[in-house]
């Protein structure tokens, strides 16, 4: 990765939920390459720490905080935590994710529904929610939430999933014309099939693969490609860019996905 300015990131705090691994990871390694101090996010702390190990290694800041984001008390008790340490939090990436469930939709059991949309939805919504306060104390802030292209087109047996990234969707909307006055920026972006252990049913399916053949660019993604987009969109570079959604699937939905 070779961003046109190393430093973009010099002496902000950025939190990333879904830190462990996947795109979470990857986000988190070059943000710090460029000067943030990250806040890594998950309830892995063995794979958290590993992560953070390499941060450091390589010269960069990184703190480990576990944190069930399906949990608001979790939440609440993580950013009293990064306030009372860092004192500030100046951009909030929610990355982490879950898709408990493949199958119709009208043999979904609630259980299913209920802890797609507690770590989908209800965790990004209040991570949000207290971030939006500790930005506005230091004059403003950006927000990426990563969610899908099911999003805006659901995969066949993903409802579930899809709903809940419909409605994140919406959620950077609504916060980005609520808390703009505030100096904070809301975004979105929408990767399509790439290559994490949430989506391993997906890139190892022969028929995703054969449909993925037929896009534009022709195969699924790998994290790193995911990168620059969220921290275009979380960086000064993007400061007239809020309320959007940034789809980065290799063409994906040009298809009958």
């Amino acid at each position: 990765m070779s961003p046109s300015n190393p430093q973009r990131f010099i002496s902000k705090v950025a939190m990333v939920t879904g830190a462990s691994r996947g795109i979470g990871a990857a986000v988190a390694a070059q943000l710090a390459a460029e000067g943030a101090h990250v806040v890594l996010v998950s309830r892995d702390k063995d794979s958290l720490a590993e992560v953070a190990g390499s941060i450091n290694d390589a010269g960069g800041k990184a703190t480990v905080m576990s944190c069930h984001v399906g949990r608001v008390e979790e939440i609440d008790q993580l950013m009293s935590q990064v306030e009372q340490e860092l004192g500030r939090l100046d951009c909030l990436v929610n990355n982490a994710g879950t898709n408990p469930y493949f199958g119709m939709a009208a043999d979904a059991e609630e259980w299913a529904f209920d802890k797609t949309f507690a770590v989908n939805l209800k965790g990004p919504y209040f991570l949000s929610a207290r971030a939006v306060k500790l930005m506005a104390k230091n004059g403003g802030g950006s927000i990426v939430n990563v969610a899908s292209i099911e999003g805006l087109q659901p995969a066949r047996q993903h409802l579930l999933y899809a709903m809940s990234k419909a409605a994140m969707i919406n959620m950077s909307v609504g916060f980005a014309k609520e808390y703009g006055p505030a100096g904070i920026r809301v975004n979105t972006v929408c990767p399509g099939v790439v290559e994490t252990r949430l989506a391993k049913a997906l890139t190892e399916n022969p028929q995703v693969q054969k449909m993925l053949k037929y896009t534009p660019a022709g195969r699924h993604a790998q994290p790193a490609e995911m990168v620059e987009g969220i921290l275009y969109l979380l960086s000064d570079g993007a400061s007239y860019t809020t309320a959007t959604t940034l789809t980065m699937d290799g063409g994906t939905l040009t298809n009958a996905f």
